[in-house]
Formats: structure tokens, sequence, C-alpha cells
């Protein structure tokens, strides 16, 4: 236990893993006392419990009504823990070093390499300083065009409230909105700057720092890197094949894109392609889906968006990774080649293991929730990997979930955020380095 108390002496994911968590309970309590509610009441621990981990995980999933319950200053509460979630409690506090002009250390450093899944710390402060500045102005550019277009239908204060709201919300994936009443976009279906805006605010959120930083100085470089080809081009044939499969699912049913006429139908079919990607909002009603297009749904949710981004998920590159080690077993070849570039066995082997260990969470939650929750098999199944790809989408089971539940998800929405692999550092025993290597024996596979 000593071992646990000694915070010194904690690796970076342990302190990860604490300083979540202490983010956590600290706005739990915020929001349960009575002056984040709009009526003076008080929100019951586990509820203020769950909506804390839900915007500190940038999740998105609500057991109350955010914009009818909360109070200004509990939305403003909430906004405040989805932006520490999305960029990350280190990078905030590395913010704060470098405005006090403070020397950021050896071991921040490797708590910032481990936050932002580097895989070496060299230029990682300059990397953070990018993070802050691009979030900073992408958030801002969002929220004015946001604020332009709500002035429409409201009055121009609440107006520019909702558009900052909305654009830290989306960018980090959060998927939290304050229209009230649980309706998310759906009454913006077919307005084409408010999904035009949101989708791009997903997609920046959801692509990485690295890649976006790649991106601006592909002028000056005229190349990109291997991570941030791989992340494009996957989140590109992701997005594509998502808006297809849902345009043909949904083209009949009069409940969703039924009803909507063409420009909206591709429209509506982009958006939930996006969304599904950890950001959680939704322009259609996801209790109204077919059974097809939800479990579509949830695969695309269980791979994410990608490394060093404000999403969860398997992410795109262990995505891209294990389709590749398919593709080179089934052609008889002993090396993953993307982009003229040969994978590394200890790349393939993290895949491998964030796989597994995020399909077994999946379906062990799942297993959990089927004799807690009387709930439909594949409703639970949406709401846990929802939880796991710190999505936010549900088919509306979230508020009906028991006390069980509720503890089950949160958890669950922790551990998306983190990463297992991350908990499973953080909370196992630390190994020693192996002295010696057993000899190679040989099974059957297949």
């Amino acid at each position: 236990m000593a071992k646990y108390l000694n915070i010194l002496k904690w690796s970076p994911p342990r302190i990860l893993v604490f300083g979540f968590a202490m983010i956590i309970v600290i706005g739990a309590v915020l929001l349960s006392m009575p002056f984040s509610s709009s009526d003076g009441s008080r929100l019951p621990f586990i509820d203020a419990l769950f909506t804390a981990t839900s915007a500190t995980c940038v999740t998105g999933l609500v057991v109350v009504d955010t914009g009818t319950y909360f109070s200004t200053f509990g939305k403003i509460i909430i906004l405040s823990l989805i932006q520490l979630g999305g960029l990350g409690f280190m990078t905030m506090a590395t913010l704060i070093a470098l405005v006090l002009r403070k020397r950021i250390s050896l071991k921040e450093r490797l708590i910032l390499q481990e936050a932002m899944n580097q895989t070496s710390m060299e230029g990682i402060v300059r990397l953070i300083r990018r993070v802050i500045f691009y979030s900073l102005t992408i958030e801002l550019v969002g929220a004015v065009l946001f604020a332009v277009r709500f002035a429409f239908d409201m009055p121009f204060g609440r107006a520019v409230w909702f558009g900052l709201f909305h654009s830290i919300s989306f960018f980090n994936n959060a998927g939290f909105d304050i229209f009230g009443h649980f309706r998310s976009l759906t009454m913006y279906v077919g307005d084409p700057l408010v999904n035009i805006v949101s989708m791009l605010l997903i997609i920046f959120g959801g692509l990485g720092f690295v890649v976006m930083a790649d991106l601006l100085e592909f002028r000056k470089n005229k190349r990109l890197s291997l991570h941030s080809k791989v992340v494009l081009s996957t989140t590109g044939i992701l997005i594509a094949a998502g808006a297809v499969v849902i345009f043909v699912f949904e083209f009949s049913n009069s409940n969703t894109l039924g009803s909507l006429n063409w420009g909206e139908k591709i429209l509506a079919s982009f958006f939930q392609s996006v969304t599904p990607r950890t950001a959680g909002a939704n322009t259609l009603d996801y209790t109204q889906l077919r059974q097809a297009t939800v479990f579509f749904t949830v695969i695309l949710m269980f791979i994410g968006a990608s490394p060093g981004s404000t999403g969860g998920g398997i992410k795109t590159t262990t995505f891209t990774t294990m389709v590749g080690a398919v593709i080179a077993m089934i052609r008889g070849r002993e090396d993953i080649v993307l982009f003229h570039y040969r994978l590394g066995k200890d790349r393939i082997f993290k895949a491998l293991t964030i796989t597994m260990l995020s399909l077994t969470l999946v379906l062990l939650v799942t297993m959990l929730l089927s004799t807690t929750e009387d709930q439909q098999f594949l409703k639970i199944l949406f709401e846990t990997t929802s939880a796991f790809g710190t999505v936010g989408l549900t088919t509306g089971i979230t508020p009906e979930l028991t006390f069980f539940g509720k503890i089950v998800i949160a958890v669950t929405m922790f551990a998306g955020r983190l990463g297992p692999l991350t908990l499973a550092y953080a909370l196992g025993p630390k190994t020693e380095k192996e002295l010696y290597r057993y000899p190679e024996g040989k099974i059957t596979i297949g």
C-alpha cells in the first residue's frame, strides 16, 4: 500500500489516472451543490459523479438533461471539466507553468509524453504549446460561427454563450449540449452551417494534435509523417464508408432519413458517420434507427478517433494495424507495410493488446449490465461501447440506468478516456526486464 501513497515515485500512467480521478471527484462535489441546479435542488451524488465523469472523460452520456437541469454555474463547471478532460490536466498545468515561466521538469515531460501518447520526449513542450494554440484558435472560430447562426434563433448574448459551449464541447468530442430536452442538434438536421461547422470541429478534435501540427507545417516540409498519412486516410475512408452505409440502411426509414430531401439525407448521413468517432452529438433520433444502423454505429464507436486526440476508442491507427496484419497473413507476408514503411513488431503487439483489452472490457461490461438492466441487449451493447469510446450517443437508456449501471458505465468511461493499456500500466505491478528467453515452441493455429 505504501508504494501507492508515495506520489513522488509514481509512474506517469499512475499520475494520469490519479489526476483525472481527482478532477472528477472535485467536479462531482461542485455539481451536487444546490447552486449548480436551476431550481436550487441537490443533484444526487451518484448522478453528479456520473455527469462529472462523462464531462471529464469527454463522453456526453447524461442522466439528467444538461440544458434544463443545470444552472449557468453548473454548465460552466461542466464546460470546464470538458476543457480539462479534452486537453488533459497536464496540458493545462503546463500552460500555467509556461505563463509563469517555470521550468518543465523531466518527470513532468514524461507525464506529458504519456498523456499525449508520444513515443519520445523530444519536442514535447513545443508540441504542448501548439496544442494549446491550435485548440483555443479552433474553438474560438467555431464559437463565432455558431454564435452568428444561433443569433437568428435567440437573443445575441444567449447565442454567444451557446456558440462557445457547443464549440468547446464538439471540438473536445464531448457531445454535451444545452438545447434542452435531450434534443442535441436534431432541430438543425438540414442546416448546412451548423452541420458542417460541427463536423469540422469533431474531425479536427479527433485527428490528434500531432496530425494537425503536421498539416499546418506541410507547406514548409512538403511531406507528412507515416502517422499522419495513416490517420488521415483511415479517417477519410471510415467517414465516407460510414455515410454510405447509414444512407442505405436509413434511406426509407420515415422516422430518420425517409422524411428528408436528398440534400438533407446526404448531410445527415455524413453527420451520423462523423459523430460516432467519439463526438456524441446527433441530428437524427437514435431511438428510431434500424437495428442494422445501430450495430454498425457500435463498430464505428469502438474504432473511435486517433491517438493524441480528444477522442476515445481503440483509435484509427490500431484499427489499421490490425487490418494490415490480417491482409499480410492472408497474402503470406511477414511484414505489415503501410505507405512503403514496415511496422515494427512492438507496434503490432501493442495494437493487438489494446484491441483485446478493449474488446474484453466492452463484452464484460455488456454482460454485467445485461443482468442488472431491464433493456434490450443491443441497446446495452450500444451504451457500453458509447461509454468506452467516450462517444456519448445513446438509444435513450442512460437516464433509466440503475445505481449499479451508472457506476459501471462511469468506470467504463474512465477506462475509455485513459485507455485500458494505460490503466493496466498504472494499476498493475511494475515488472522487471526479462533476463532470459524460453526456447521457441510451436502450436497449431486455426
